[in-house]
């Protein structure tokens, strides 16, 4: 069940092919942006790749990503399955697990939050995060 939305970012994001494993291609993608999380704003940099899958779907994880706040930080790892969508976008849910040494953000230690990722053509995305119950 879905609990409580804990945050949204807005980020901006670029692509970049990496080295195929076999036959389907796999990307990397950087995203940086700002928005609310745990009730405070946030600045978040993450980078995480995604590798198409023989039935078209896109598995993806982010080893590392992080958010800053005024008082500190949070780091984050995610992973996800995802799809393009037919304007040239790519949308993707998954889960996010935090690790916050940032006072105003440790409310997110030891919980498993859920998100989805939307990223239209432009490479505009959005990051919507809930706390999973």
């Amino acid at each position: 069940m879905l609990g409580e939305k804990i945050g949204e970012i807005q980020c901006s994001t670029t692509n970049k092919a990496l080295p195929t494993d076999g036959a389907m291609p796999i990307f990397e993608t950087s995203a940086q942006g700002g928005g609310t999380l745990g009730g405070v704003q946030v600045q978040s940099l993450a980078t995480y790749s995604s590798q198409m899958r023989e039935d078209g779907t896109l598995y993806g994880e982010c080893p590392a990503g992080v958010v800053m706040t005024a008082d500190g930080v949070a780091t984050f790892k995610a992973t996800g399955i995802g799809r393009f969508t037919a304007d040239g976008g790519a949308t993707f849910r998954g889960a996010v697990y935090f690790q916050a040494t940032a006072p105003s953000l440790a409310s997110l230690n030891g919980i498993c939050a859920v998100y989805d990722w939307e990223v239209d053509a432009e490479g505009t995305a959005t990051w919507t995060l809930w706390e999973k119950k």
